[in-house]
This record gives structure tokens, sequence and C-alpha cells, in this order.
């Protein structure tokens, strides 16, 4: 077989796997918050940049206009298979066709990049595609004639879509800055207008992420640049669980190949210009991460950026390998690439069956529902449907709310054929609830708390908003005849007064100023 055919099997077999997989499970808590970005059609979003609503909306457009948890997960599979392609053709650019084939493959086989951003809607997909473009281009333009502007405006919209994807772009050229410093025979460009044309092009097409920001009070830099900053105390347990992320979202195989290649040619940079070019570029994020986690917990996949470039020296690796011990490296690529296999359909099997749940007839009972970690994906269709058997849905002048962002976002998605508003009352982080309608909108109308697994308290925590609140039963969802999540059902009588549910933003009518318009209901 070619290498040509092996990586277009490769892409068939991956993405027919990613098809299985994101039909068979319903929405995770991100992604059925960011279901809505694709109703709230805006410049950007107090999360992320606007990308992830652009391919979730490319999704459903694919399907025909009907919303699924598969059809929103449609446009972030296709970007993986291309984004498979791009690892290919940047790792065969530097290393040949072999090696390109087996970097892609190493990629299919981690745990987050061949089951999560490979399926369901997150930023993390866009960013992975368009960070390898950025890579490919950047790398192409590095070896074209210093007279052509061309290549370096494929590089500016390549970042810019990467911007547009996460936040994390920003480490792109600066990766490219340090190679061209560390670099005698490229620094030459750094004289030229052609990088500079490139990030001039990448921050224009970013603009809509700054005016966003800029008239929303630059809510989205602040709450992520807050995720990052920490004290200056050292905290080695943080910096503990960083590395265990690490080794759990690459696969321990697969990282420390990764991390050994990182030490080994990070020593001889003078030796080869293309490992000089891909350990800059993992070093910027690298480096960066491991401060910050240092002083506070960081989300292991926000680490992973940092590794990508590192997969070419693992498939240049591989195909020397190939060369001298096919056999055996033939074999541990088998297993490599049937554990997340396994993972993935176990997952699904366990989110529809619940076999390995405490209380469920026949079970094997080695999970408590609350630390399950499928149960967020599933049930929340039994809510919706006890809300419409109960007429609480689509009756006028009410809304549905909730006090955490991922439970409205649920809630939104299963009933997303209802006229009710969803709304998250939370006064400290409502996310893009906050910016999606004003808290006067809702003076006057009646809410609907659905309150989730057993929040005893938390009804009275809305007394002083409403004429009253009455209890209507509470109910329990079940999987394989066992609960997951007990649901508490409240009316809550004409809303007296503006719930700050915006806090993020200024007060509006609750400091005695005015609010900054926008829309006034969520669908």
């Amino acid at each position: 077989m070619t290498t040509r055919r092996a990586l277009w099997g490769l892409i068939a077999v991956s993405t027919v796997l990613h098809l299985a997989w994101g039909a068979a499970i319903g929405p995770g808590n991100d992604e059925a918050y960011h279901y809505l970005f694709t109703v709230h059609r805006d410049w950007s979003y107090f999360d992320h940049p606007p990308m992830l609503a652009v391919v979730e909306a490319l999704g459903v457009r694919l399907a025909g206009g009907t919303v699924s948890a598969l059809s929103l997960r449609l446009g972030f599979i296709a970007l993986f298979a291309g984004s498979t392609w791009l690892m290919a053709r940047l790792t065969e650019r530097f290393y040949g066709p072999k090696a390109g084939v087996l970097a892609a493959f190493a990629l299919n086989v981690t745990a987050y990049h061949g089951l999560a951003a490979s399926t369901f809607a997150l930023p993390d997909g866009p960013l992975l595609f368009f960070w390898l473009l950025t890579l490919d281009r950047l790398a192409a333009a590095l070896d074209a004639p210093a007279a052509k502007v061309g290549p370096w405006v494929q590089v500016g919209l390549a970042w810019g879509g990467a911007l547009l994807s996460k936040y994390h772009a920003v480490f792109l050229p600066a990766g490219a800055v340090l190679y061209l410093l560390l670099d005698v025979r490229a620094r030459a460009w750094l004289r030229r207008p052609g990088p500079y044309v490139a990030v001039a092009l990448g921050v224009v097409l970013f603009t809509p992420v700054l005016w966003w920001n800029a008239t929303h009070h630059w809510a989205s830099f602040v709450f992520q640049g807050g995720r990052a900053l920490g004290s200056l105390r050292f905290r080695p347990s943080s910096l503990a669980l960083y590395f265990v992320g690490q080794i759990v979202y690459l696969c321990p195989w697969i990282w420390l190949r990764l991390v050994s290649l990182l030490v080994l040619r990070g020593r001889k940079l003078h030796e080869d210009a293309h490992d000089r070019f891909l350990v800059c570029q993992a070093a910027v994020p690298l480096v960066l991460f491991t401060a910050v986690a240092s002083t506070r917990e960081v989300l292991p996949h926000w680490t992973l950026v940092g590794f990508l470039s590192l997969f070419p020296m693992l498939g240049r690796f591989w195909a020397e390998l190939w060369e001298s011990r096919r056999p055996v490296l033939v074999r541990r690529l088998a297993w490599m690439a049937s554990l997340p296999v396994l993972v993935g359909f176990l997952a699904v099997f366990e989110a529809r069956t619940g076999l390995l749940q405490q209380g469920r007839p026949g079970g094997i009972g080695l999970l408590r529902a609350a630390r399950d970690p499928t149960v967020d994906m599933i049930g929340w269709d039994q809510v919706a449907d006890e809300l419409k058997r109960r007429g609480l849905l689509d009756q006028p002048d009410t809304f549905l709310f909730t006090s955490m962002w991922y439970h409205s976002g649920h809630l939104a998605f299963a009933t997303r054929g209802s006229s009710t508003p969803v709304l998250c009352y939370n006064p400290i982080d409502a996310r893009s609830f906050a910016f999606w309608s004003r808290p006067r909108d809702w003076v006057g109308e009646n809410g609907i708390l659905v309150s989730v697994n057993n929040r005893m308290n938390e009804p009275n925590g809305y007394a002083g908003w409403f004429d009253r609140i009455e209890p209507l039963g509470a109910f329990e969802v079940m999987r394989g005849g066992a609960p997951v999540r007990r649901v508490r059902l409240f009316r809550c009588v004409r809303q007296t007064r503006p719930f700050p549910f915006d806090r993020l933003k200024p007060r509006g009518d609750l400091a005695g100023r005015r609010e900054p318009e926008g829309p006034s209901r969520v669908r």
C-alpha cells in the first residue's frame, strides 16, 4: 500500500468512527451550552471567539437544518479529517511521506485529539485545524523567494482562523519570532515585509472579536485572562496535576515519546532547521503553561497545542523504526490504535446502559452516578418530556431557568422545539446568558425553576425576586433502571425586580445606569 492510500484509509476509518460516536451519545455540558451560540449569532462570545459557532452552523446546514447532537458535531468531525491531512502534509514537508502518515496516525490515537476534539463541538477542533494550517503555510512561506508576499498572505489567513477559534493562537507568532531569532538564515525575514503582512492580516481578521470585547467591557479577555493568572505562591500539587493531565490526554506512550524528542532535539537545535522550527513552536506555550501551572491549576487540554508541533518528529522517529524493526512497531501501533477505539465504544455503552453505575439492576456497580463522566450526556430529554407532560412549556409570559450555566445549556438544547426561553440565574457566573438578554426583560413574568440534584435551599435563594414560589413536584432521571439525576420543579410567580444575572456587565437598572441594548429574549 502506498503512503497516500494509507493516509486516505486512515482518514476514512477515523471519520466513520467519529460519526458513529457523534451519533450515539448526547451532548456534553459544554456542547449543549455551545448550541446556543448558533441561536444567538454574534461577532464573538463571552467564552470563545466565533469560529465555534460558525462550524456548528455549517454542520447543521449539512444536516439540512436539523439540530441534533450529530449535526452540531458534523463540522468538527470534518475539520478533524482536515487536521489529519494537514499533520501528514506538514510532516511530509520536513521528513518525508512515511513520517507524515505515521504522525497523522499518532494524532488520531491520542485520547483528547482522537476522541474529544475530533468529535465534539469544542473550540479545540477548529484551533487544531487552523494551528496546523498556520504551521504548514509558515513553513512554505519561509522557503519561498524573498520577493513573494503571497505565501505570507496565506499565513495571515490561517493565523486569523486560529485566532477566531481560540485565544491560544497568540502563541503562534511568538514561536515564529523565536525561530527567526535562533535561525541565522531565517533571521533575514525580520527585515522583509512578508511576516508583518501576515501579522497585520491576522489581526484584521480578529477585529470582530476585538470589537465585541470593546463593546462588552472586555468581558471575554478578562474572563479568560483571569483563568491563567494566579498567586506567586508555588503549588506543587497543581504542577503535578498539570503533568498528569497531559499524560492522560495524550496517552502515556505518546506523551513520553514527545517529551523525550523535545528534550533530545532541543539540545541539538543547531543541527536541523526543521527540528528547530518545530521545537520553537512547542517551547513558548509549554514554558508559559508550565509556569502558570506551578501557581494554580490549569485545564489539561490548554497545554496540548504545545505538543502539536512535536508530532512530526514522532512521525520521523517511527518511520526510522519502520525500516529497522517493522514487526515490533506494527504490533505497537495496532494496540495504540485499539485503545481509543475501545474507550470510545465503552463510553458510548456506559452512557446508554449505565452498566458500571451503582444501583442499576444487573449492573457492575463500580461508579456512583455523581462520579460517572457519561451522566452529563444523558437524561435531559427526560426532563424536557416531563416539562411538556406537566404543561410547563410554551406558556405565555413564562421562562425556564436554572442556577448553573451548563444545566441551562442542557435545558435549552432539550427544549429546543419549544418557544419557552431558558435563562441562567446566577449572579456570579452566568456565562453568555448574561449577554443574551437584560435583567429587566423578565420583570412581571413567571419563572419555572429547574433545580438539579437536591440543592435543598436553592428555591429560597430566589424568594426575594418573585411574589411567591410554589413547588410543583420532583422526579428522577433514570438510566437502566437506576436514578442518575433528581430534578425538582418550582413555579416562581411574577418576578418583581431584575435579577442581577449580568454581574459581568455594568449593573444597568440595578446601579441606576443605562444597560447596553441587546436581544430581549433567549430562545
